[in-house]
């Protein structure tokens, strides 16, 4: 037994050591990434916004209207979408429109279901509607700054780009939950995101943004073969880069709305996420196990029984994590707070980690749903 106890505090420390190192890293990478030359466009051609709507969020209302100021000179049409015509989100669009008279918008309601995933049937009924030959599809709750739109098309009028999506940071909510949300997006999300696109780990695609030709989105079947999919979005990428095109990311982040109000509310959305990553992507899912340094650092001070060098391994973990979150504050041009917040919150994150490998069922907008190897959904009967 004390055999296996030192084997184990030493599995630990050297885990939270290479743990270390992966923050320091990617503090620096997340620090190049954001200081890399936006691309401007050559030319302003006509764009679609397509956002689905579901409900009313506290942050909705400027969420929107952020894509309604941009600084961009070609038309956009704006097409705002929901299934149920007794949606709040309705009364917020209501608003939008007096605000904004000069903007082209305008609100599909269509009750139809085309499968599983809701913000798929709801772009299918909106995709009708669309005018323009450009595309950008955009969660409801993300916010973006004025030059948002002429970065991206610029981005995709690169050479053998097919999509352009956006990292993004948390914007949370009033409250603790949200807050505690908010640390997840912006210190283990995002620079996980940014050190795997620097090492060519990474192929990801992100719902916050996804912008695209019509010609691209014809070529790869639309949205419809992606209906039973959870991270449809993931799938989008995949499906862009098989026809030989590019995804990339411009180099800012968009905000999104952290809104979850309770710790259940708050385990329940990173659960989901935890369990859809290893079912999509397994091996980069156990490999994000590096990323949580300072719970192998305790775990190696439990086995060892509180040695010094185990402690050591603790209080470098905790400094790197605060390297890490004080640089891409700075990075992301926001307020350093919090600080006392994020070893809880790392410690949470690495107990959620642990309980995605347990079981492949997520709850989605109350719904209940199996996870596949492929990200399908299938839905389960709660007992």
């Amino acid at each position: 037994m004390h055999l296996l106890l030192v084997t184990l505090a030493l599995a630990c420390g050297a885990c939270a050591l290479v743990g270390v190192a992966y923050t320091l890293l990617a503090a620096a990478l997340a620090g190049r990434f954001f200081r890399r030359p936006a691309a401007e466009p050559a030319s302003f051609p006509p764009v679609t916004i397509v956002k689905p709507l579901h409900g009313n969020e506290w942050a909705l209302s400027s969420n929107l209207a952020s894509f309604c100021a941009q600084d961009y000179p070609g038309d956009v049409q704006f097409l705002f979408g929901v299934q149920d015509p007794a949606d709040p989100a309705l009364s917020v669009l209501d608003a939008l429109c007096r605000a904004h008279p000069e903007a082209d918008i305008s609100v599909i309601a269509d009750v139809r279901l085309h499968g599983p995933n809701r913000k798929i049937s709801n772009i299918l009924n909106m995709l009708p509607h669309v005018r323009h030959d450009v595309l950008v599809f955009a969660d409801s709750d993300v916010g973006v700054e004025a030059t948002y739109l002429r970065q991206v098309i610029g981005e995709l009028q690169q050479p053998d780009v097919g999509l352009v999506t956006c990292v993004y940071r948390g914007a949370p909510d009033p409250g603790f939950w949200p807050r505690l949300s908010a640390m997840a997006t912006n210190y283990q999300f995002l620079p996980g995101v940014v050190t795997g696109l620097a090492l060519g780990l990474a192929r990801p695609c992100f719902g916050q943004t996804i912008a695209m030709r019509r010609d691209t989105l014809e070529k790869i079947g639309g949205f419809a073969p992606f209906v039973h999919h959870l991270a449809e979005d993931h799938a989008i990428g995949e499906a862009v880069r098989m026809l030989g095109e590019r995804v990339v990311i411009p180099p800012f982040a968009v905000s999104h709305a952290c809104v979850e109000t309770s710790a259940a509310g708050l385990v329940a959305h990173e659960l989901r996420w935890s369990r859809t990553i290893r079912r999509v992507d397994p091996r980069g899912h156990l490999g994000s196990m590096l990323t949580y340094p300072l719970a192998f650092a305790l775990l190696g001070a439990a086995f060892s029984g509180g040695a010094p060098w185990a402690w050591a391994c603790v209080a470098a973990s905790v400094a790197a994590r605060m390297v890490l979150k004080v640089l891409l504050d700075y990075a992301l041009r926001q307020r350093v707070r919090d600080l006392w917040l994020l070893p809880a919150w790392d410690v949470v994150a690495f107990a959620i980690f642990v309980a995605s490998f347990f079981s492949s069922r997520v709850i989605w907008r109350g719904f209940s749903f199996n996870v596949d190897g492929d990200g399908l959904l299938s839905p389960v009967q709660d007992e």
